[in-house]
């Protein structure tokens, strides 16, 4: 037989193909064996016909002894979207199909009479309890996913088999249908701490929520209920004690949450109030507790106990809320004050098999929890201007605790505070003023402004830069309430002399009086707003702060401005003259000030020239 030279090129080529694949798929799934190179490309021969001989094989890779495991098996392949699809969705859209199925048939077979009342409950306990035993034999050859699914229409048969029993044939009592359910529930947690399947204790707490439901008459039956649920949440916390399944305490909250708001939307009243509360507090103290056991299995990424703590305290707050406002506000704001302390209690509680940083952040979330508890708490106790000098007191409280345990968390809340007050104080307190400058409103500011110059005077001691800014942003603040305290004053004094002479009916001679309030007090604006800058230059080069000195210009080219646009054309004679001259003497006083480098402004700058001349940049 002869071939060709392009058939004998080809031929050479598929088998250097073949043999690059045979070693990269040995390096891929880690098969031992003897290394070897590729074979070196074979000459070319120099004639086009060859004797009838049968090419030369390479070598074969050495194969694996028969003990060794299956390749599938010794590789980690991640699941990829088909596989997840068809081991984990498709499995339970099955599970959901079968019970489906098998419910439809039931009713088809009982609305024909072939199987009466006690025959079907008792066929659908043996199928139950048939199926999950079946499901075992599957988990033994290893397919523990079928067998998990074989359980739940197991279960689910088994809880459909004795809600029909009593709401359906009422074959049996509620007490001992109740017991029937309670022992499927902890049969399906002996399951799951035997076989270590955090998915059979998830169908054993649905379940086990699921009980009420399924045996609800309709009747208000509020000790029993919630002394189930409580039950239940133990069951729930002591597994996740045992084995590392922090999600069976997500699901028991959510269960409990349901259950709760449910019988509360139909039945709470008000003489239920005492045995309601004490069973909310229950549930809350068991799930407050619940995020620091979520540590010792939780990375330092996670947020599940932070999402726990959070959505707990909100539900509980808003719970007692809903029930204790309505007897006392009074008693409503110690309780949130009460439930303020549990969080900083909380606070010092360590777990020490914990990730550092997952408790770092859950300590953190209490501390705002109980941060926001007391804010929250203030405006429910105290009324009007009372819940702003509030809020400024506690920004003060907070910024000094934040010193005294350098906390970035707690000076972050103090701004935020201070925000909350200098906001309600500008925009919502509105106060009935019947004297000058000794009045609430005056009261209110000057708290307002201590509690603002504290910020500034902790900012001082800090070093670095947002320090800085904080506390400039505090002094500006500082200054600009002042200024509007004393402007609100100003406006509050004339508009009490114009007020009662608004008349009816147009008379020239009262328009001519408020004409001349409504002057006096547009000049007083200039008059103090020249003031007050004059008295921030002035401190500015006491000090020798050229923050304040700014402030003084800013405010001084404000007040300039006005009195050359607006005072020129509004004022009357008089008071445009005493306006130009006041400003003019105070410009000229502060232009002195600057040429007679009182800082000694000019040395600076030269003493800096010459240093920069003496090391130039290189």
């Amino acid at each position: 037989m002869e071939i060709s030279r392009q058939e004998f090129d080809q031929l050479l080529e598929q088998i250097r193909e073949l043999t690059a694949r045979v070693y990269r798929l040995e390096a891929a799934f880690r098969v031992s064996g003897p290394v070897r190179e590729p074979a070196p490309p074979v000459p070319k021969p120099e004639t086009r016909e060859f004797p009838a001989q049968p090419p030369v094989a390479p070598p074969r890779p050495s194969i694996p002894p028969a003990t060794t495991p299956s390749l599938m098996e010794r590789v980690d392949v991640p699941p990829d979207l088909e596989s997840r699809i068809g081991s984990h969705w498709l499995n339970r859209v099955g599970i959901a199909a079968m019970l489906v199925g098998v419910s439809f048939f039931l009713k088809y077979a009982f609305e024909n009479n072939w199987i009466g009342p006690a025959g079907r409950i008792a066929i659908g306990l043996i199928a139950g309890i048939a199926v999950v035993i079946w499901s075992e034999t599957f988990r033994s050859r290893g397919y523990r996913i079928f067998s998990y699914s074989l359980k739940a229409v197991g279960i689910g048969t088994l809880y459909l088999s004795l809600w029909a029993a009593f709401q359906v044939y009422h074959l049996m009592p509620s007490g001992v249908v109740f017991a029937c359910m309670v022992i499927v529930t902890a049969s399906t947690c002996a399951m799951a701490l035997l076989q270590d399947a955090e998915i059979l204790a998830v169908f054993a707490i649905a379940g086990g929520f699921s009980t009420p439901v399924l045996l609800s008459t309709g009747q208000n039956r509020e000790i029993a209920l919630f002394s189930y649920l409580v039950l239940l949440d133990f069951g729930s916390f002591g597994l996740a004690i045992v084995k590392p399944w922090r999600r069976l305490l997500f699901l028991g909250f959510i269960g409990t949450l349901i259950l709760y708001v449910s019988w509360y939307a139909e039945f709470y009243t008000r003489p239920q109030f005492e045995p309601t509360l004490i069973f909310a507090t229950i549930f809350f103290l068991i799930f407050a507790i619940a995020p620091l056991l979520m540590l010792r299995h939780e990375h330092a990424q996670g947020t599940m106990p932070l999402v726990l703590a959070l959505v707990n305290a909100a539900t509980y707050f808003l719970q007692a809320y809903a029930m204790i406002s309505e007897i006392s506000h009074t008693a409503m704001a110690w309780f949130s004050l009460l439930l303020a302390a549990v969080y900083l209690l909380l606070v010092c509680v360590r777990s020490q098999q914990a990730d550092e940083i997952a408790r770092r952040n859950l300590r953190m979330m209490h501390l705002a929890l109980a941060v926001g508890l007391i804010t929250v708490a203030i405006p429910i106790r105290l009324e009007a201007h009372w819940i702003t000098i509030g809020w400024f007191v506690e920004s003060a409280v907070l910024l000094w605790v934040a010193e005294r345990i350098k906390s970035d968390l707690l000076n972050i809340f103090a701004v935020a505070a201070l925000v909350l007050g200098v906001g309600r104080l500008l925009l919502v307190d509105n106060f009935v003023i019947a004297r000058p400058i000794f009045n609430t409103r005056m009261a209110v500011y000057v708290v307002a402004i201590a509690a603002l110059a504290f910020v500034a005077y902790q900012s001082v001691k800090r070093d670095d830069e947002a320090g800085k800014i904080i506390g400039a942003l505090a002094v500006v603040a500082m200054n600009a309430l002042a200024l509007i305290a004393l402007s609100r004053e100003i406006n509050d004094y004339y508009l009490q002399q114009i007020v009662p002479l608004k008349p009816t009916v147009f008379r020239p001679d009262v328009w001519a009086k408020m004409r001349a309030l409504g002057i006096a007090r547009d000049f007083s604006y200039s008059a103090l707003w020249m003031a007050y800058g004059a008295m921030l230059m002035t401190i500015g080069f006491w000090r020798a702060s050229a923050f304040l000195r700014w402030q003084a210009l800013v405010l001084i080219a404000f007040t300039t401005l006005k009195v050359f646009v607006y005072d020129t054309s509004e004022l009357d004679r008089i008071y445009r003259i005493l306006s130009f001259i006041v400003l003019g003497i105070l410009l000229l006083a502060i232009s002195f000030a600057y040429q007679r480098d009182w800082l000694k402004l000019s040395s600076g700058k030269l003493s800096s020239s010459r240093k920069d001349a003496a090391h130039p940049v290189e």
